[in-house]
């Protein structure tokens, strides 16, 4: 008899919230307080207990409910499907659900519902990878030019990028891949750090942190900047005397400017050598990014962690608004816009940076810029790949630092799993830390009254 096809028996859907605003981790000039977040998701297969796909967006604290809810609205499209048929043509579902006239209605491509799909789908190239044996990194490496530009969402980009321009540059990027695949299991794709620089951390903190980081291997630092300039100095500087002239040290301003600000604020600090200024004013601001950057060279311009799709990137490489393109493994579509988004910085000839930290953005994307550098550019010169290093250790297949650099990944899929007891304690607002939070206030609350 012909075996059961394997196929999706189920959608799980989680709010999963991580206390990191108790410490001020990932404070920056627009976000004070947040609290890293996951909407995640786990599509279960069978007959039986079948490997899982995991899949998430990133979110930092309120709100998470709702773009878990997104989430949890896509499990009638993959309940029941084949789920070899969707691990063999991912780019399948990605277009069915971004081609649905009424969810597209409610971006189209951007917002709540577009991050909701890039959950799912990256969801199911999790599965894709595990069912190959392969880590994400190696399946993209070793897939087929005209099967992966296949894959890439290439519509609307016809005017600077082509499907047979993208099996091209596939082609090309075959070229010695073996030879850099093995080059990286060996020693890793270079990292930057933003662990020392959050904006609310104490100048005694920073500097304790950058001089670790050098110790540590890493070449690059980032500090968060934007909120006073007075403050941005005095940081600065003490940043700059702890890792010497030779380290780069890149600054965050999170949106916070308009982009006469931008201008002023970071030749205030080009004292200080800084590499790149990233997200210097609104993300959806294509010409002031452009007017930025040829009024702070030679510092960098850097964005890209809320560029909502590929669309946009494309304006800002064709305008000549960035230097440094820095994609988001859980902002956009999931892989297959991604897929885009790499092949038209591979066009326009723009190193990608990606932006990462949050919860499980170092697990994702590590893969993606493992792959660029393997089978579509070729080169890491200036290019690195952000690092934070918080909430690793719930997951079950966590990023490897070595010397400033990220280790390979070798287990199969795509390092999106959670851990189950990270699920259980801190699901919001019954799991067990929230709980126990809940309950403390109520009991506060009535010891005051009590006083009273």
């Amino acid at each position: 008899m012909p075996a059961t096809p394997l196929r999706i028996t189920g959608v799980d859907t989680y709010d999963i919230r991580f206390p990191t605003s108790r410490e001020l981790d990932g404070s920056d000039a627009m976000n004070p307080d947040p609290d890293y977040s996951a909407a995640y998701v786990i599509l279960h297969t069978g007959p039986g207990d079948g490997p899982e796909g995991h899949g998430f967006a990133f979110t930092i604290g309120r709100g998470n409910d709702v773009q878990t809810a997104a989430i949890q609205a896509l499990a009638p499209y993959l309940t029941g499907r084949d789920a070899d048929a969707l691990c063999a043509d991912p780019g399948a579902l990605y277009r069915e659900l971004t081609g649905d006239s009424q969810l597209r209605w409610l971006g189209p491509d951007k917002g709540v519902m577009h991050m909701a799909i890039g959950a799912v789908v990256n969801a199911v190239w999790d599965l894709a990878a595990k069912r190959q044996g392969k880590p994400l990194w190696r399946l993209l490496a070793d897939a087929d030019p005209e099967w992966l530009a296949g894959q890439a969402d290439l519509r609307y980009l016809g005017d600077v990028l082509t499907y047979d321009q993208a099996v091209d540059l596939l082609r090309r990027g075959k070229d010695g891949a073996a030879e850099r695949a093995a080059r990286l299991q060996e020693q890793g794709y270079p990292a930057y750090t933003t662990s020392p620089g959050w904006l609310g951390y104490s100048d005694e903190k920073l500097t304790r942190l950058a001089t670790q980081a050098v110790a540590d291997g890493f070449t690059q630092i980032k500090l968060k900047v934007g909120a006073d300039l007075d403050d941005d100095i005095r940081r600065f500087r003490a940043a700059r005397k702890a890792v010497g002239p030779g380290v780069r040290i890149a600054m965050d301003a999170n949106q916070r400017w308009e982009v006469p600000e931008a201008i002023e604020w970071t030749r205030a600090l080009a004292e200080f050598e800084p590499y790149w200024i990233e997200e210097p004013t609104s993300p959806d601001d294509i010409l002031g990014h452009a007017a930025i950057r040829r009024a702070v060279a030679p510092v960098k311009v850097a964005t890209g962690e809320h560029a909502h799709g590929r669309v946009m990137f494309k304006q800002l490489l064709a305008a000549g608004a960035i230097d440094v393109l820095q994609l988001d493994a859980a902002r956009v579509g999931g892989v297959n816009e991604n897929l885009a988004i790499l092949l038209l910085a591979a066009r326009f000839g723009v190193p990608v940076c990606p932006h990462a930290g949050g919860v499980g953005l170092c697990e994702l994307v590590q893969h993606l810029a493992m792959f660029d550098y393997v089978a579509l550019s070729g080169t890491t010169d200036n290019r690195v790949l952000e690092y934070v290093d918080h909430l690793h250790e719930h997951f079950t297949d966590p990023v490897r630092i070595q010397a400033g650099h990220y280790a390979a990944p070798t287990a199969p899929g795509f390092s999106a799993a959670l851990r189950p007891e990270a699920l259980t304690t801190y699901a919001f607002p019954d799991g067990t830390f929230w709980a126990a939070e809940r309950a403390a206030g109520e009991n506060a609350g009535e010891n005051a009254g009590g006083d009273a």
